[in-house]
Formats: structure tokens, C-alpha cells, sequence
């Protein structure tokens, strides 16, 4: 299994994306229960925290303890280090499985099986991810490029599937089709590059040539940008929802 983020935890949960409300109020009208949820793939526990306000209890997981140690702490969400593809959870326990941005990195057939068998009546799977972010024409054009030329050659073979916007993912579910959904913010520059700089591509590209690549696109991005100024980015979500008894 691969950790391409325990290195950057802090990072991470100051930087990345969150999702939008009307996600997940859609979401929750497709539960006939709202028990046990499991959070797989939890990161620094961001959508953890939004399911503790929905669900009796959160069952988070990662293989990362430096991303969990960045979690916030409620006292019904239950933190563990476990892989997704094999777990000490009971069998028929939740009413929800749930996957943001990290399901590309398990193996889908191991994991698959261990959603049908954790999964209770009635249960929905959830893989939620984001797709490229839109700023503007000039920034994204930058950003295009940084993305394709310069650490293009940096990326895990399974970064395609986001690139493919989770339509290629393996998805053997009852899909439920789903409508489209937008995560908008108002961003700095800084903000901007510190989100590129959680790229696991940026890390590999920094670790083989012994500089980061951001400082020469931070240039560019600040010329383009505005001083002191703040943008809208967004980011398209990325769903695949299927019920878990086919």
C-alpha cells in the first residue's frame, strides 16, 4: 500500500479541499439508516467530522497516523489505523462506506470485498474525489502546464483515475446516478500553491532533484494573480454511488 502523505499531514489538512453541504444533504437522503458509517481512507478526517454530526457513530480509517493525528477529536468518532482492504469491523455493521479522494490508491477487488461484508441492509458506497481545480483561463493555463510538463512524469500510474474523473474506476454496485456537484472557495495565492504543494507529484519531482518545482510556478501565478487579491476556485466533484447488495 502506498502512503504518499504522511509527510505532508500538516499540509494537507491546512490546504486540500473540502466538500460542499448540498453533497452531503444528498447524500443522507439516500440512507435508510444513519447508525454507523465508515469513513475509508480518512485522511485528516474531514468528512469524519461532517458524518459525526449525522451518524451515531464514525468509524475512521487510514494507513497513515500522521494524517490521523491531524483529525479533529468528537467524541463519536472512533479513529483507527487500518488498510481499506481488510479490517477488524464486524460483519453487516454500517449503513455507509464512504471514500474521498483515496480510493484509486486500494486494491478494488480486496476492498470491494470487504464493503460487502461490513456493509449492513440497505448500505451505500460513496467514492467521492474532486477533479482538476478552475481559477481563471490564465491561471489554469499555468497551472495546465505545471500539471502536464513539469511533474507530469512525477505522478502514480493511479492518479489516471482522477484524471478519467472516476468514470474508469472498477464499480461493481447498483449505481445510483447522482447529480453533479461544485466545491467553491475564496482563495490567496498563497493558498493556491499551498494546495499545489500537497501534490504527492510535487513531493516525488522535490525528492529526485533536490528542489521544489512550486517556487518557479509561485513566480508566475503572482504576476498573473493580483496583489493581496483573492479568487474563486472550484473544484468539479467526482462520484460514484451504488448500493451495496446487488
Amino acid at each position: 500500500m502506498k502512503d504518499n502523505f504522511s509527510t505532508a499531514s500538516g499540509e494537507y489538512a491546512s490546504y486540500r479541499p473540502t466538500y460542499p453541504p448540498d453533497f452531503y444533504n444528498y447524500l443522507f437522503t439516500l440512507l435508510p439508516y444513519t447508525r454507523n458509517a465508515w469513513d475509508c481512507g480518512t485522511g485528516n478526517g474531514q468528512v469524519a467530522a461532517v458524518l459525526a454530526g449525522a451518524f451515531e457513530n464514525v468509524y475512521a480509517t487510514d494507513i497513515s497516523r500522521a494524517q490521523l493525528d491531524q483529525a479533529p477529536r468528537l467524541p463519536n468518532v472512533h479513529y483507527s489505523v487500518q488498510p481499506a482492504e481488510k479490517t477488524d469491523f464486524p460483519d453487516g455493521l454500517f449503513d455507509l462506506v464512504i471514500v474521498a479522494q483515496a480510493i484509486h490508491w486500494f486494491d478494488f477487488d480486496r476492498f470491494y470485498s470487504e464493503v460487502r461484508r461490513t456493509a449492513g441492509a440497505g448500505a451505500v458506497l460513496c467514492a467521492l474525489g474532486y477533479g482538476r481545480i478552475v481559477i481563471s483561463p490564465e491561471i489554469d493555463e499555468l497551472v495546465t502546464g505545471f500539471y502536464e510538463n513539469v511533474i507530469g512524469p512525477y505522478w502514480d500510474p493511479e492518479r489516471r483515475y482522477i484524471d478519467e474523473g472516476y468514470q474508469t474506476l472498477p464499480f461493481p454496485f447498483e449505481e445510483i446516478p447522482s447529480p453533479s456537484f461544485t466545491s467553491r472557495f475564496s482563495w490567496s495565492a498563497d493558498h493556491l500553491t499551498g494546495y499545489l504543494n500537497t501534490w504527492s507529484a510535487v513531493r516525488h519531482f522535490t525528492r529526485q532533484n533536490g528542489y521544489n518545482p512550486i517556487e518557479q510556478l509561485r513566480d508566475k501565478i503572482s504576476r498573473v494573480w493580483g496583489a493581496d487579491e483573492k479568487r474563486e476556485v472550484a473544484f468539479p466533484l467526482l462520484l460514484r454511488i451504488g448500493r451495496t447488495e446487488n
